[in-house]
């Protein structure tokens, strides 16, 4: 017959003596850090904001007193809505305007740098001027991306009218329901 040991009392019955979990004190490390962000906050120069410079004239209050633009190397680009602009090269004619899509207007503006760089021999003339006219329809998106379009393409002369639209101009925008 088999006989049980059953223990009486003490460690033995408890069975094994267990050890306990040694605690791990953090204090130092999060102090470490504390003064580690601290430290590099301080040091590291914050990132300066880099914005696109639009240098507005002084407002006129005599029209006459504006200077003309050299039509031969001015596109005008009209923003409508819907994402859609209107442009021409030299003069507002209605035979000369054109409607595109604003994801389109990199080539039109590359391909009008193009022209005017050809119809212009000296080296001091063939810098292209662009004039962008919001209309009311436009809205603020689609002019940061014509803007950022004309950055890109390394054109350096270029002005915002939002004023002053021909009458030609106004009838194409009209006409195309744009």
């Amino acid at each position: 017959m088999a006989t049980l040991n059953i223990p009486q009392s003490g460690k033995a019955a408890r069975g094994s003596a267990r050890k306990p979990i040694p605690g791990v004190d953090l204090t130092a490390t999060v102090d470490l850090a504390f003064l580690l962000i601290t430290f590099f906050m301080l040091t590291t120069s914050l990132g300066k904001m880099s914005a696109m410079d639009v240098a507005k004239p002084v407002p006129v209050d005599d029209v006459t007193q504006l200077q003309p633009y050299p039509a031969s190397k001015t596109l005008t680009i009209l923003l409508g809505k819907n994402h859609k602009a209107a442009y021409f090269l030299g003069e507002a004619e209605i035979g000369k305007m054109h409607l595109v899509n604003l994801e389109e207007i990199r080539k039109v503006i590359l391909d009008s740098k193009k022209m005017v760089a050809k119809t212009h021999s000296s080296f001091d003339d063939r810098e292209m001027y662009i004039i962008v006219k919001p209309t009311n329809t436009a809205v603020f998106k689609d002019f940061v991306d014509v803007v950022d379009e004309i950055r890109i393409n390394k054109v350096n002369v270029y002005a915002v009218d939002d004023k002053y639209l021909l009458d030609e101009e106004i009838s194409f925008m009209k006409n195309k329901k744009i």
